[in-house]
């Protein structure tokens, strides 16, 4: 009981700050408009107008499209490599969408199911749990080196499961690192065919990836069979 009534207070709290706060309402909406244009110069036009408070936008924004799935990431992570350098850029990108999806895991363990498939959809999470259940303890790391499976709706649903809080955030540190570095790299010159080019080379290094964890999973399970 106890649990449950300081869960509806925080919704309620946040639900007035936002009702009551209109500078805080047009920021959202602006921030939610700007990420659905999917345009990586409206980004980078967005968070450069905040000035030296640029860097701290730019992180909350990773944030705020972790919790809206499903915003893209790509475009804040290839505005940040614009903006502050690959280097600068890959690591801005990478802690705060490791703050997302933290935040994300520990909603799903908080409110549970309904919240999430409110804030994601049932198809998309359902869909999830068919990779969760088919790779385990291996999912969050394959989910996160795969650039066609959503960020945030993966974070939630590892949320719902029995995993624990820091096998999770060190799957998903080791996961994403190797497409932020990479997105971040090139960054800067990503237009028309550049882009097509560098997110077929993404797939085909997830793929090189899974075919890895899957021979791993694979020579596993051979092993715990020959131990009975």
């Amino acid at each position: 009981m106890k649990n449950r009534i300081i869960k509806i207070s925080i919704l309620i709290l946040a639900a007035l700050i936002f009702l009551l706060v209109p500078p805080l309402q047009r920021a959202v909406e602006q921030a939610f408009f700007i990420l659905s244009m999917v345009n990586v110069n409206a980004v980078k036009e967005y968070i450069l107008s905040f000035g030296i408070w640029a860097p701290v936008v730019s992180f909350f924004l990773m944030v705020f499209q972790s919790i809206a799935a499903p915003l893209p990431a790509f475009v804040i992570t290839f505005a940040n490599a614009a903006l502050f350098g690959w280097v600068k850029g890959a690591i801005l990108s990478w802690s705060s969408a490791m703050a997302g999806a933290a935040l994300c895991f520990y909603i799903a363990k908080f409110y549970g199911r309904d919240a999430v498939e409110k804030l994601t959809s049932r198809f998309a999470l359902e869909s999830v749990d068919v990779f969760f259940e088919k790779y385990g303890k291996y999912a969050v790391l394959v989910a996160r080196l795969l650039p066609f499976v959503s960020f945030d709706i993966v974070s939630y649903a590892a949320g719902l499961t029995t995993m624990d809080f820091w096998s999770f955030f060190i799957a998903t540190g080791i996961g994403q690192l190797p497409a932020t570095i990479v997105y971040s790299y090139v960054g800067g010159m990503l237009t028309g065919s550049v882009k097509t080019f560098v997110f077929g080379l993404m797939i085909l290094f997830a793929l090189s990836i899974i075919i890895f964890v899957a021979k791993k999973i694979w020579q596993e399970k051979n092993n715990n069979k020959y131990l009975y």
